[in-house]
């Protein structure tokens, strides 16, 4: 049995199985918009907003209900831009997140985040990609040092 195998058959059913996200790099010129999480994983990192894809609903629906119930922004059309997937097994509990990574602009560039979950993030503000907060959530530091640019072309 694997490292990953053997993981996995050491948890509770319910850790066992893979959960899907949904995030999104919401840009608005250079900038993306980041929050300071407040959660057992990643706690005080920065993260992009986004959540769980909840059943029967695509992508875009997730994406556009998670950075509404969030940030109270409202996106336009998104981008699938990647997929990664990622084991969290030093917090309280593993997990398995399969991440997908979309990105998308405000509707309307008046609009300006609120902190619309306290409990859950820090705040909300845009920061220059060539000069992002730290320290941030792991899969987005992944990405960033991978080389990654969510920026098009």
């Amino acid at each position: 049995m694997s490292k990953a195998s053997s993981t996995v058959a050491t948890t509770d059913n319910e850790a066992a199985k893979p959960k899907v996200a949904v995030v999104v790099f919401l840009l608005n010129g250079k900038k993306v918009l980041l929050g300071r999480r407040r959660s057992a994983v990643g706690n005080s990192t920065f993260a992009l907003p986004g959540g769980n894809l909840e059943f029967g609903e695509n992508f875009e629906e997730c994406a556009a209900r998670e950075v509404k119930e969030e940030t109270g922004l409202e996106i336009g059309a998104t981008e699938l831009l990647t997929v990664t997937n990622n084991l969290f097994v030093e917090g309280p509990k593993p997990l398995h997140y399969v991440t997908i990574f979309l990105r998308s602009s405000l509707t309307n560039t008046d609009q300006v985040p609120q902190n619309v979950e306290p409990e859950k993030c820090d705040g909300w503000d845009w920061y220059d990609w060539d000069n992002l907060p730290q320290p941030l959530f792991w899969p987005l530091e992944k990405m960033v040092n991978s080389g990654f640019n969510p920026f098009p072309a």
